[in-house]
């Protein structure tokens, strides 16, 4: 990654709902949420507010969409998060020991998530 694709993916983050959202998709595993099941879960309407975080998501390339029907699912984006992750985490420390390493998490199925 590079810092461009770095500050677009952060930008995005930046903003409390799409931070939010993205949490829920990162929980949700591959399958990812409806868009009228994240609206459920954040306590809000399905609307073009939603829709416009989503898409900001989407096109900083931490979240992907499909059609289903007549329902959209987002999904998060696991290798761009990978990306983002290592990219801000590159060279830490130094290359001293700087506390225990954080695992890197696997996506889990939609069907062991418990918000799902």
């Amino acid at each position: 990654m590079d810092i461009q694709n770095a500050v677009v993916a952060l930008g995005a983050l930046a903003q409390e709902t799409r931070l939010q959202v993205f949490r829920l998709l990162v929980q949700a595993g591959e399958e990812g949420l409806a868009v009228g099941r994240i609206a459920e879960l954040l306590g809000t309407e399905p609307n073009g507010r939603l829709s416009f975080h989503l898409k900001e998501l989407a096109n900083a390339g931490l979240a992907t969409s499909r059609q289903a029907g007549r329902f959209v699912y987002y999904s998060a984006h696991y290798p761009a998060m990978n990306e983002l992750l290592a990219y801000l985490t590159e060279q830490c420390c130094g290359g001293q020991p700087c506390g225990e390493p954080v695992p890197v998490c696997q996506p889990q199925p939609a069907n062991s998530s418990s918000i799902v």
